[in-house]
């Protein structure tokens, strides 16, 4: 039996979902634990080019069982979609995908009201993907949550539903915005569930059987270990746990059967909206235009920067981390030179990630050692050993300033642009 998670050690964005669907074939299960549709995976394998939001990953392997978990937060809308392109593609998931009843719904509320707090706060505001997310959780944890279970019996929807349609309307129009219709809302919303509901089922006995029997289990985070609630750099983080131990809470899978965690690493750094990115590039306008990303969920451009081993190293450990799986390397062919950034200075001290809040991070100098590029392309690589020296000597350092061994870097986004390090 393999229990693995697979988690990115960043901000997300880092390439976790090439990383599940190359290591699916290997596990019975593939399930997700945290987060909601804010989080994005983009596959590239023989089935086409997809953009993952909820679905496991790891659902084209044709032997995966696909579970998400009761953590896991979803606007319904998206579901049916993602359901809808999968089963176009050829991939059957009657019999394979399973969803948490425990799973709470992104309602229409949340997602004016997640848009209508932003502009609230002005200058303030967090960068949100505006997609519902926090307004969810928030009512998860103050007991205001609507959750798949309680469609069952028509009455306990209606009446919950009725009550935050009288609470959440006061506040939307409060705010400046337009109140909803109960029955709109209503009638929509059991649309969605009758379209669902074959494929809702308790997950906990399928994970308990599974572990007792001795199957693989593929764990899929959603977002970063840096925008973890906790750990993360606050305010500027997601709704939800980020963390490796986020499986037990998210999906019942008990702390002890874990046995692997691989941390996604890109081989720069990029963030989307807010918050403090410590080595982000502001005067290099070729650099810029080189690792700048469009996010797969928001569209929007992500701020880039050079690797930074502060945070990732801190992600590594918090975690647990047991191997990277460092991706993006052959974006970094474009440079004659390539930095990493090996530590923090405040006020002219060494600092670490763990000493300092979110609004230190955004003050700290970085320090940054220079490396020679390669300037090869090396996307056709399929040998460690054949790689650039360069390129070699940068996951060199990489693995040395993470104090994890790199296994695996990605060269490109097709499944088969990767090499093993052994």
């Amino acid at each position: 039996m393999t229990v693995r998670v697979v988690l990115g050690t960043q901000w997300g964005d880092e390439g976790k979902g090439k990383a599940i669907d190359v290591f699916a074939k290997d596990y019975d299960y593939v399930a997700r634990y945290n987060g909601g549709n804010n989080a994005g995976h983009t596959i590239v394998n023989e089935f086409g080019t997809f953009k993952i939001h909820l679905v496991p990953s790891g659902v084209f392997a044709p032997q995966i069982t696909a579970l998400i978990g009761g953590g896991v937060v979803m606007d319904p809308s998206v579901l049916v979609k993602e359901i809808a392109s999968l089963q176009d593609a050829g991939i059957n998931l009657e019999g394979r995908l399973f969803i948490s009843p425990r799973a709470h719904l992104i309602m229409p509320y949340h997602k004016i009201l997640d848009g209508l707090y932003e502009a609230a706060k002005g200058t303030g505001a967090t960068g949100t993907t505006k997609r519902g997310i926090g307004p969810t959780f928030a009512d998860k944890v103050s007991y205001n949550g609507i959750r798949w279970s309680d469609f069952a019996d028509l009455r306990i929807f209606e009446s919950r539903l009725t009550v935050q349609i009288e609470m959440k309307n006061k506040i939307i129009t409060a705010l400046g915005g337009e109140a909803l219709n109960f029955a709109q809302v209503r009638d929509i919303y059991l649309g969605y569930y009758e379209e669902i509901k074959p494929f809702i089922r308790e997950t906990y006995p399928m994970v308990l059987d599974g572990l007792r029997d001795g199957k693989n289990f593929l764990l899929e985070q959603a977002n970063g270990s840096l925008l973890d609630t906790d750990w993360g750099t606050y305010p500027f983080v997601t709704g939800s746990t980020t963390l490796a131990s986020a499986a037990t809470a998210g999906l019942g899978v008990p702390p002890r059967a874990i046995d692997s965690v691989i941390g996604i690493a890109k081989a720069y750094t990029t963030r989307v909206g807010g918050g403090p990115l410590p080595t982000e590039i502001f005067d290099d306008k070729y650099a810029i235009s080189v690792l700048s990303e469009i996010a797969a969920t928001t569209g929007r451009t992500r701020r880039a920067g050079w690797f930074d081993s502060e945070v990732t190293r801190f992600a590594a450990q918090v975690n647990g981390v047991t191997q990277i799986f460092l991706t993006k390397l052959d974006i970094l062919s474009a440079f004659d030179e390539v930095k990493v950034c090996t530590g923090y200075e405040l006020d002219g001290k060494p600092v670490h990630y763990y000493d300092i809040d979110s609004y230190q991070l955004g003050r700290v100098e970085p320090v940054f050692r220079s490396m020679p590029g390669w300037k090869t392309d090396i996307t056709g690589v399929r040998d460690y050993a054949d790689l650039p020296q360069a390129t070699k000597d940068y996951v060199d350092v990489v693995e040395e300033l993470l104090e994890v061994p790199v296994g695996w870097v990605s060269l490109g986004p097709e499944r088969e642009a990767l090499v093993e390090k052994k």
